[in-house]
């Protein structure tokens, strides 16, 4: 019985590692699959990748296969005495300097090429401009071509290259969707830039990939890829927001929100709320995703990262207010009342 758990033994640690690579398989798939690009940043870098590991694999083989043959060939046969002693061999030494040396140069120059391409702006006048400022834990989105502002939730037009002026108010942040490229940091008093493209239409999540305190897990962020005229018809929007609330319970809102403090903190266009701490709000009735991408947009959601934030997102900066439900029901139909 000993001698077959010791057998059996053997195998564990295999298992695990087994175990740990079928894990791993996770970023095959998913909606921050890095192997599955949805634009040309993307795609340069899978390759890029793909190529350090077919080169990387076939290394490992020729040194296993080595290995395993002068395990086979120089095993021991019961000989009495040394084996014959070798004092060195100058064309194997040159031949395992040489071969290491050409193929680190083969990848570095493709690592430092594609380095380079990505890191600069595209020559085009067709690229746009977003300039985008990490902050614990939220992302504040500009468009200075078009004096918009809003939060968490990235627009860009399919087919166009986009320019990120990448920044950091308070501590590192980085920004990461996977499927559109790769990380690039945040770094307070520095500007990063990238450049992304999307293919094709659709959401791309992304998150922040520095750890950045409590609530850096819950940094989350969107990228709406849009055809050229939803993307045209978003930027009308925001540029003409409807920020008058018409129903008797939004007005009460309203009232309640300045009243509160959250104006503050949180600018609306089109009002005289232009706090700077917070999120822009202008949008939010059009957002997926509040909290930081935590939860789905709903009145129910809203109601209860107002009440309580700290409950809904552990490390979130935004304070309890201790508001009565009726002033949180008030601003929530306010706050929904946005377009």
């Amino acid at each position: 019985m000993a001698n077959r758990w010791r057998r059996v033994g053997k195998w564990i640690p295999l298992a695990i590692l087994g175990g740990i690579a079928l894990a791993g398989c996770g970023f095959l798939e998913g909606p921050q699959s890095m192997v599955q690009p949805a634009g040309p940043v993307a795609q340069n870098q899978l390759q890029l990748i793909s190529s350090s590991f077919w080169i990387m694999v076939e290394i490992f083989l020729v040194v296993a296969t080595v290995l395993v043959l002068a395990i086979i060939r120089f095993r021991d046969r019961g000989q009495r005495g040394l084996p014959p002693q070798t004092e060195g061999d100058n064309r194997l030494e040159l031949l395992w300097t040489i071969v290491p040396f050409l193929l680190l140069a083969l990848l570095a120059v493709g690592t430092v090429k594609q380095s380079f391409a990505l890191s600069a702006s595209p020559a085009t006048k067709n690229a746009l401009p977003i300039k985008i400022v990490g902050h614990q834990f939220w992302w504040a989105v500009q468009y200075p071509t078009y004096n918009v502002t809003t939060a968490n939730e990235i627009h860009i037009p399919v087919g166009q290259k986009v320019v990120l002026e990448l920044t950091s108010a308070d501590v590192l942040h980085a920004f990461w969707v996977p499927r559109l490229g790769g990380k690039t940091d945040l770094v307070p008093g520095k500007t990063n830039y990238m450049w992304i493209e999307a293919d094709q239409p659709g959401i791309y999540r992304g998150q922040c990939a520095e750890f950045c305190g409590t609530g850096h897990a819950d940094m989350r962020l969107i990228v709406d890829a849009q055809t050229p005229q939803q993307f045209s018809q978003w930027i009308q929007t925001m540029q003409h927001p409807q920020s008058t609330p018409t129903s008797a319970l939004a007005q009460q809102g309203m009232i309640d929100f300045a009243k509160a403090g959250c104006s503050g903190c949180h600018t609306i266009a089109g009002t005289n709320f232009e706090g700077q701490v917070g999120p822009n709000l202008t949008d939010l009735t059009g957002r997926l995703m509040i909290a930081g991408n935590l939860l789905p947009n709903t009145p129910a959601n809203l109601a209860a990262w107002i009440h309580d934030p700290q409950a809904v997102k552990p490390g979130a900066l935004m304070p309890n207010l201790h508001l009565p439900p009726s002033e949180i029901r008030a601003i929530v139909a306010y706050l929904e009342s946005l377009r």
